[in-house]
């Protein structure tokens, strides 16, 4: 059995990560510079689609299939979104992405702008990270200043502006229609749906929202292939057609009462056990676990008894929780009440 190697946090820790050069040295940008020269925007669609991508913001939907929402006809113009607003309880992946690796976010809002046919993105970063703004900024000015972004991308007739935008420290602007209303310098309430942002969107167009980790997958894909990812995760429950299955990897934000808390990058389906005592060297002080959170707040919990429980796409709603959400895994030992939990965390 092949052992498994970290792709998304390759660069965590290495000096000067998040630059151009050093990006460029890990092989980056390449494909893109291949996907702009030899493939035509639909072959991205098909190849994100063949990958199995599901989005890697909470809900899970196919990313490939969501890109084919878009009107086909369309004059334009169609935006990107990036969801960085990273906001749920736990969660703090994508900022470490955005400030250990930028450019690998920066390749995956390229090739997913070509995919849809965007001519502008804007990537909507929580208001509490400014660490993440001076690192995307500085990666975004490389990008321009190298032919990577703007007019006729290294001379490919594709053009591309990326915009940042400083969230309004609101948990509802991690909802895509109240980003887009936060965007247009609104209140961010969420709209009525439909119609759905791939028919009216920011300013009334067609419109894609995305997350930060799924941007990075999708830079990855077109790196390593189809089957590189396919090979990573659970696949699909041949008795379930409504299972696509859990490919790829994924990155965990492991907290609460464990000794190790940190964001880990595991395959789609790692047992919360696994992460627990592997990953996090197990609950701290050799307590035993009482509850675990497998995604996020709003999730719901995980006994001691369902911690062999996949955390894939799948497996968390196969026990009574709402599903995966963000892979913010909290565990809380045997010495919490829950219900005091319950009115420290949730209120």
């Amino acid at each position: 059995m092949t052992t498994f190697q970290p792709v998304l946090l390759e660069a965590v820790g290495v000096a000067g990560s998040h630059t151009l050069a050093s990006y460029r040295s890990r092989g980056g940008y390449a494909p893109l510079e291949r996907m702009l020269k030899e493939k035509q925007p639909t072959d991205v669609i098909e190849l994100v689609k063949a990958s199995g991508l599901r989005g890697r913001g909470g809900a899970g939907f196919p990313t490939g299939l969501k890109w084919t929402f878009l009107p086909k006809d369309h004059p334009g113009p169609i935006y990107l979104c990036i969801n960085a607003d990273e906001s749920e309880p736990g969660t703090f992946n994508n900022r470490i992405l955005m400030e250990d690796d930028p450019h690998q976010v920066i390749e995956g809002i390229i090739l997913s702008a070509y995919a849809t046919r965007a001519t502008t993105a804007y990537l909507y970063l929580r208001y509490e990270y400014p660490q993440s703004w001076d690192r995307l900024q500085g990666a975004i000015d490389e990008a321009y200043a190298a032919g990577l972004l703007g007019k006729n991308i290294q001379g490919s007739g594709f053009s591309l502006d990326l915009y940042l935008h400083r969230g309004a420290a609101a948990y509802i602007c991690g909802e895509e229609t109240g980003l887009i209303e936060s965007l247009e310098g609104k209140r961010a309430w969420p709209r009525i749906k439909p119609p759905f942002p791939a028919i009216e969107g920011l300013f009334r167009k067609p419109t894609v929202v995305n997350n930060i980790e799924t941007m990075a997958c999708v830079a990855q894909i077109a790196r390593r292939g189809v089957d590189w990812f396919r090979s990573i995760g659970v696949p699909s429950d041949p008795n379930n057609p409504r299972d696509p299955g859990s490919y790829g990897p994924k990155l965990y934000c492991l907290s609460g009462h464990v000794e190790r808390p940190g964001c880990y990058e595991a395959p789609l389906g790692i047992t919360a056990r696994q992460l627990i005592d592997g990953q996090g060297g197990g609950v701290w002080k050799g307590r035993k676990a009482k509850a675990v959170i497998p995604g996020g707040i709003s999730m719901g919990l995980l006994t001691e008894a369902e911690l062999d429980t996949p955390l894939d796409f799948a497996g968390p709603g196969k026990v009574g929780c709402l599903g995966l959400g963000t892979a913010a895994v909290v565990v809380i030992d045997e010495t919490v009440s829950i219900v005091d939990f319950l009115h420290n965390s949730c209120r």
